[in-house]
C-alpha cells in the first residue's frame, strides 16, 4: 500500500474508515515512517511540553501572574502539554501504522485526542468570556471572577472535554480605572492574537476532514494532510512564545527562570570543581 493509498485512512484524527469485520485480518500493514514528518512533530512536541511546563512554573512562582486570566491560561498550557506528550506521540504511532486491527486502541486514541482539542477550545472560550466581563461588565467582574469560580469554571470544562471526548467508546464590583482599562485592553488584545493562532493552525485540518467527509472518494495530497496535521500540533506549542512576546510579565518571569537555572548549573558546577581540587590534593 503506498501512499496515495494511505490518504484513503486519511489522518490521525480521522477513524471513520476502520472496519471492525469480523473476516480475517489482513496481512500486517508495514509503513516506512515519514522521516521530515516525524522530525517536525518531534521538534514541535519537545517546544510544546517544556514551553508549556515554563508557563506553569512561572505562574507558580510569581504571585503577579495568579489572575483569574491565567488560570485559565495554566489549563490551556496543561493540555498543551499533554498534546505534546501523549497526542503527538499517537500521532506518529498512527502515521507508521500503529495500532494493527486493534479498533478499540484506535477509539482509545481518538478519545484522547478529542478530549486534549476540546480542553483547548473551552480554555479560549471561558478567556474569551472572562476579558469580555472584565471589558464591558467591570461592576460585576469581580464578584463573577473570582479565583474560587475560576477553578469551578476550569474543572467543568476538564470534565465536559473528557464527557465528549469518551463518547466515541460509547457505543462499544466596581468600576475599573481608566489605566485598568487599558490595561484589560492590552490584555485582550493578547488573547485574541491566541485565539487567532488556535484558527489558523486549527482549520486547515477541519477544512480537509470536512471536505473528505462530504467526498470520500477524493483525492489529498498525502504531503497535504501531514501540513495540515503539524501545523494543528505547532499550535500547542506557539503559545508560550506569544506569551513572552506580548506579556511583559511573564516574559520577566520566563528570564528569572532561566537566570535561576543558569545560577544553579553554575553553582553545581563549582561545587563540583571544589570537590574535584579537593580528592586529588595529597594528604
Amino acid at each position: 500500500m503506498n501512499r496515495k493509498d494511505l490518504s484513503s485512512l486519511q489522518s490521525p484524527w480521522n477513524f471513520t474508515n476502520y472496519s471492525s469485520s469480523t473476516s480475517p485480518p489482513p496481512a500486517v500493514l508495514v509503513v516506512s515512517p515519514n522521516m521530515a514528518y516525524m522530525a517536525a512533530e518531534l521538534i514541535i512536541a519537545f517546544l510544546s511540553t517544556v514551553g508549556n511546563v515554563l508557563v506553569c512554573v512561572a505562574v507558580g512562582i510569581n504571585r503577579k501572574l495568579r489572575t483569574v486570566t491565567n488560570y485559565f491560561l495554566v489549563s490551556l498550557a496543561v493540555a498543551d502539554i499533554c498534546v505534546g506528550t501523549i497526542a503527538i506521540p499517537c500521532a506518529i504511532l498512527t502515521d507508521i501504522g500503529l495500532p494493527h486491527h486493534n479498533l478499540h486502541l484506535c477509539l482509545l486514541m481518538l478519545s484522547v485526542l478529542i478530549m486534549f482539542t476540546q480542553n483547548s477550545i473551552f480554555s479560549l472560550l471561558a478567556v474569551a468570556v472572562e476579558r469580555y466581563l472584565a471589558i464591558f461588565m467591570p461592576f460585576r467582574y469581580q464578584m463573577l471572577m473570582t479565583p474560587r469560580n475560576a477553578v469551578l469554571v476550569i474543572l467543568a470544562k476538564w470534565l465536559l472535554a473528557i464527557t465528549i471526548g469518551l463518547v466515541p467508546l460509547m457505543g462499544e464590583a466596581q468600576m475599573r480605572a481608566a489605566a485598568n482599562i487599558r490595561r484589560e485592553m492590552k490584555m485582550a488584545v493578547s488573547l485574541f492574537l491566541v485565539l487567532f493562532l488556535f484558527a489558523v493552525c486549527w482549520i486547515p485540518l477541519h477544512v480537509i476532514n470536512c471536505f473528505l467527509l462530504m467526498c470520500p472518494r477524493c483525492y489529498v495530497p498525502f504531503e497535504l494532510l501531514l501540513t495540515a496535521i503539524i501545523l494543528s500540533h505547532a499550535n500547542s506549542a506557539v503559545n508560550p512564545f506569544l506569551y513572552a512576546y506580548t506579556m511583559t510579565t511573564f516574559r520577566d518571569t520566563f528570564k528569572a527562570i532561566f537566570l535561576c537555572l543558569k545560577t544553579s548549573s553554575s553553582l553545581r558546577l563549582t561545587k563540583q570543581a571544589v570537590w574535584y581540587q579537593r580528592s586529588i590534593r595529597p594528604s
